[in-house]
């Protein structure tokens, strides 16, 4: 292959980032044209060495120490050489879609819930350092856009952000369901996690925006069943707990009653509490609210049923151990 005395790239796309010179066979003395936003990297048995910026450069041993190191060039003269050169696009790439590969697995701190979320938006870039860029980037290839970047990058884009939005969710105390009103935020937060990624491979993460969260819908449907049956069973709870609480406070009132017939108890039961009691002439306290209760008068088999329930209220955390103590203290004085 002969031998180039002039070397330049102009792109036939702003979308190529980086290409090689189809050959290795260079002389000194050739003529190096590098385009604006454009830097030219010499390479020589996958080391990196001499970089040159926009302009038209000569090639000698004075511009190329690195190589002129590596391969011991003579001085003067034309001497042949072989080495790579890439040209580097430098440009800033503003439009680029990236997507989540797959669903990210997440935990909800609004509902303590496991689901599922996808995630797209647009990101941009620029090559910052060309040599990190091609030395860990494009390795053998002869050339790269940026859709192999992305492709290159996409499986960082996914761990990182699948991470970032975990870390955002979580620290912000934001439901999944609701972090479509706050992608600016997130998009920063994301920015500042992806970007040192991006930065050591030579590239600087112009923009990273999220435009859209959403929940696959056979995830959202189930979702949506299991809270409809959490919010069902909590209504019966405190539907539980109400009635108990009612019962409970029945009793409290009931036993003052009993403790103290004669400072207008007799008034307050005659009004029935609900119960239908009714206050007869020389029937015993126990006996009316045993048969107001279509039970026995309060003796044994009254006492056993009024300590049994108030068991299953101490089982059920209705009441305090306290409030047990004290009630069924109550109801045995009452035997």
């Amino acid at each position: 292959m002969p031998l180039i005395d002039r070397i330049k790239f102009d792109a036939p796309s702003d979308d190529i980032l980086v290409w090689k010179i189809p050959t290795e066979e260079i002389k000194l003395g050739s003529q190096l044209i590098v385009n604006q936003s454009q830097e030219a990297l010499f390479l020589k048995g996958g080391e990196v060495c001499d970089l040159f910026g926009p302009g038209t450069h000569t090639l000698s041993t004075a511009n190329l120490p690195l190589l002129h190191k590596l391969i011991n060039l003579p001085f003067g003269g034309e001497t042949p050489f072989s080495a790579e050169v890439w040209f580097i696009n430098k440009t800033v790439k503003r439009d680029l879609k990236w997507g989540t590969q797959s669903p990210i697995p997440l935990i909800d701190p609004t509902y303590n819930y496991p689901i599922s979320a996808r995630a797209f938006g647009r990101w941009g870039l620029r090559v910052q350092d060309s040599r990190n860029f091609v030395l860990h980037i494009v390795g053998s290839q002869m050339a790269a856009d940026s859709a192999k970047v992305l492709e290159y990058f996409i499986g960082e884009i996914h761990q990182r952000f699948s991470a970032a939005l975990a870390k955002f969710i979580t620290e912000e105390k934001t439901s999944i369901f609701e972090i479509n009103v706050r992608l600016n935020d997130l998009s920063q937060f994301s920015s500042s996690v992806i970007s040192p990624e991006f930065a050591r491979f030579g590239i600087e993460l112009i923009n990273f925006n999220v435009e859209r969260v959403s929940i696959p819908d056979n995830e959202l449907a189930k979702f949506q069943e299991v809270f409809g049956r959490r919010m069902e069973i909590e209504q019966i709870s405190k539907a539980k707990v109400g009635q108990a609480y009612t019962t409970m406070r029945t009793f409290d009132t009931l036993e003052k009653a009993a403790e103290n017939p004669s400072g207008g108890a007799g008034a307050l039961l005659a009004g029935g509490l609900g119960l239908g009691i009714g206050v007869g002439a020389g029937v015993p306290l126990g006996k009316q609210v045993g048969e107001s209760m279509n039970i026995a008068p309060q003796g044994g088999q009254d006492a056993v049923a009024r300590l049994q329930t108030l068991k299953r209220m101490l089982d059920d955390k209705l009441i305090t151990q306290d409030e047990f103590e004290a009630k069924k203290k109550a109801i045995l004085d009452s035997i």
